[in-house]
């Protein structure tokens, strides 16, 4: 073990650019910063430390040895109120990306801390328990499967040790945590909000939202702002007034009524509402104006019942720990048991469901032109994730890293998925990740379709740990309007889960809040030029998939044709709205049509359970039907076993350098078995400026 030379606190604390405050009690000092979040960091005695996130103040810290990895980095373990993070001697966080980097834990992203004394002591240390022993090492889990494993330097060190350990504790205890997390204004990072134009359009605006209509081509369409109980800005059909949209969304849970998802290039329409508020009391008008806002236009409506043979919030949330449990460096399941207990955690069951629901919707919205209706009670979670992965099999333009960005950022973020307490940031019993079930379910598709996807592994893990920083509040509040309030934008949004909250003022503001999607901020260009896959094919862009509006391979449904989708098969309709003829939908259980279990290959030669009238439809260009039986969904070694090093080794790189690396190691190992001399390697790597450009 390499000791890490001591520092004293007010050298560090110098060396952070901060002001030392003793503390009220007995302990380590606290150094707060105080000034912009300019780079600004200074080598003390082979020891770089950088500048602190606003608001940040330095709990305590420790010299260490970062081990578990190879090569064992000596350096410096340090706790402040938002994070824990290492610094080993020699590293200096980069000036162009002062916001992040691999050796940062935040506060809410630790999912277990142990701390270890000799070979068979060991505690596990939950917030606000006692420390005790003193320990010789700490394993801190990250609920993003990340592993940090420090060991301390013996010699007199001891107390920073304890002190270090007990401030991680403490800090992790503060029931004030979330509020603490308040993003990173842009002014605050070196940049200018007026002039900066963000990498991806947030949405905020109704210029923004226009704009992305007209790119859709939903010429039928127009942006709505009446609804309180949704976010600013939404699409609504042309020809349905504003007192018609009030009328119709509120029979709708939460006020969510059936608005425009996504617009096909052939002319469906994929719609997404909450559920019908059957104890609503509609008259005839209020009944109209809800069928036409369903209908979109279209003769032919599919209503899509989402959660039907989708997992339950709470069983992705047990399913979650499951495998986190199983894929901890410690995990009690045998070896030659595993795969057996991977098996039993049922989340790649959860996978499959979700990949076979959304090929069944997306061969809905691409056979036909039609109006297809994804219903689901609260509108926030299985809806926002089957919409993204029906774009995603439909259109290749999702499939780039821009068009994958905006599509995130409009069906998750702007749509109001619930981040802060899905992810488990509250503390709430609401917990559930749905949205990393959604990035496991891209993974699928980009092994099983590596040539269709600009975006790598590499960008899909970068978003999977953006989940839980402190720099951004993009994932770390609930609704567009929380977020937006935080940022200064009171005139962007109205309340979600109030819909008698006061309505801020009209008019249009920009957001100054740093941004998920300011990727140049947080990582260098070495890391960013590894978000682009390298085996994608330019021939698969969007311009030369399909003209836009020009719907030649779509077939028109039969006149006034209303169908329920559920469990594979479609059951005719007598009418959309519950409140006619039946006081609820749960009335048509009963015709629903079982459906064998078969390839998803053979299942658009099957007509996807389609009445026989519609005909033989061959599959437009473009579409992607995954696979999903047995082996073809694996695991996400790559993610889930970051805190097992050992088992990562022989993985494929995400880059052709890191492809190179590996090539270099196995020819090493060819070498003491053969006399072969491994051959050069002219691989030539692409210019990480213009992985940027392109996404912009």
């Amino acid at each position: 073990m390499v000791a890490a030379e001591v520092i004293p606190g007010p050298r560090i604390g110098e060396a952070w650019g901060l002001t030392l405050h003793p503390l009220q009690h007995s302990g380590p000092k606290c150094v707060q910063r105080t000034g912009m979040l300019e780079p600004r960091s200074r080598q003390l005695d082979g020891h770089v430390a950088s500048g602190c996130l606003p608001g940040e103040q330095i709990l305590a810290w420790a010299p260490g040895v970062r081990k578990g990895l190879e090569p064992e980095l000596p350096g410096t373990l340090i706790c402040t109120n938002l994070r824990v993070t290492f610094q080993p001697c020699g590293w200096q966080r980069s000036q162009e990306t002062p916001l992040s980097s691999e050796y940062d834990f935040a506060l809410v992203n630790i999912g277990r801390l142990e701390a270890v004394s000799g070979l068979s002591r060991v505690q596990l240390l939950r917030p606000g328990s006692p420390l005790k022993f003193i320990p010789e090492e700490i394993l801190i889990h990250g609920r993003d499967f990340r592993l940090l494993r420090v060991a301390f330097e013996a010699g007199g060190l001891e107390p920073q040790a304890f002190q270090v350990t007990m401030a991680i504790v403490q800090a992790r205890a503060q029931n004030s945590q979330v509020q603490q997390y308040a993003g990173i204004p842009l002014s605050k990072a070196g940049q200018s909000s007026g002039s900066r134009k963000p990498p991806v359009p947030l949405l905020e605006t109704s210029e923004d939202w226009e704009a992305e209509r007209k790119k859709q081509g939903a010429r039928g369409w127009r942006v709505s702002t009446v609804n309180e109980s949704l976010p600013r800005y939404f699409w609504v059909p042309k020809r349905t007034l504003d007192s018609e949209v009030r009328r119709a969304f509120g029979h709708f849970h939460q006020g969510r009524g059936p608005r425009l998802s996504w617009h096909h290039p052939g002319g469906s329409d994929l719609l997404r509402c909450g559920g019908f508020y059957t104890a609503s009391d509609p008259n005839k008008e209020d009944i109209r104006a809800v069928e036409s806002m369903l209908q979109a236009g279209h003769s032919d409506v599919v209503l899509v019942d989402t959660v039907d043979e989708l997992p339950s919030l709470a069983d992705v949330q047990l399913a979650h720990l499951r495998l986190r449990a199983l894929c901890l460096p410690d995990s009690s399941a045998a070896e030659e048991k595993w795969l057996s207990a991977l098996e039993g955690t049922r989340w790649l069951d959860y996978v499959r469901s979700c990949l076979r629901k959304a090929s069944d919707i997306s061969v809905l919205v691409t056979s036909r032109v039609r109006s297809v209706v994804l219903q689901e009670r609260g509108d926030r979670d299985f809806n926002g994730l089957l919409s993204s992965l029906v774009q995603l099999l439909s259109v290749p333009e999702a499939r780039t890293l821009l068009g994958f960005q905006s599509l995130v950022q409009r069906e998750w973020v702007a749509a109001g998925h619930p981040f802060l307490t899905r992810l488990g940031v509250t503390g709430a019993s609401e917990e559930a990740p749905v949205f990393l079930l959604f990035l496991d379910c891209v993974w699928q598709l980009l092994q099983q379709f590596p040539a269709e996807f600009e975006f790598s592994e590499f960008f899909l893990l970068a978003l999977h740990d953006s989940a839980r920083v402190p720099d951004t509040l993009t994932f770390l509040r609930d609704t567009p309007w929380e977020r937006g309030k935080q940022g200064g934008q009171f005139n962007s949004y109205t309340q979600i889960y109030n819909p008698g909250y006061c309505q801020p003022p009209a008019g249009n503001s920009v957001n100054s809040q740093l941004s998920v999607w300011d990727w140049d901020l947080r990582y260098n260009s070495e890391q960013i030029l590894q978000f682009h896959n390298p085996g994608y094919d330019p021939e698969h862009c969007p311009d030369s998939w399909l003209p836009r509006q020009q719907p030649s391979f779509m077939v028109p449904g039969p006149p006034s044709s209303v169908w329920l989708f559920s469990r594979g098969a479609l059951t005719p309709l007598n009418q959309l709205c519950p409140w006619r003829d039946n006081p609820s939908l749960l009335a048509v259980s009963s015709r629903w049509l079982p459906r064998a279990a078969i390839s998803s290959e053979s299942l658009a030669d099957q007509e996807w359970g389609l009445p026989s009238h519609w005909g033989a439809c061959p599959l437009p260009p473009g579409l992607l039907l995954p696979g999903y039986l047995g082996p073809q969904i694996r695991l996400w070694r790559r993610c889930y076993l970051r805190g097992r090093p050992e088992v990562q080794k022989g993985l494929s790189a995400p880059t052709i350098s890191g492809l190179q690396d590996e090539l270099s190691h196995l020819q090493e190992l060819l070498r003491k078995w053969t006399p072969r001399i491994s051959p050069e390697d002219h691989s030539k790597k692409r210019d990480p400026n213009t992985i940027l450009s392109q996404s912009r």
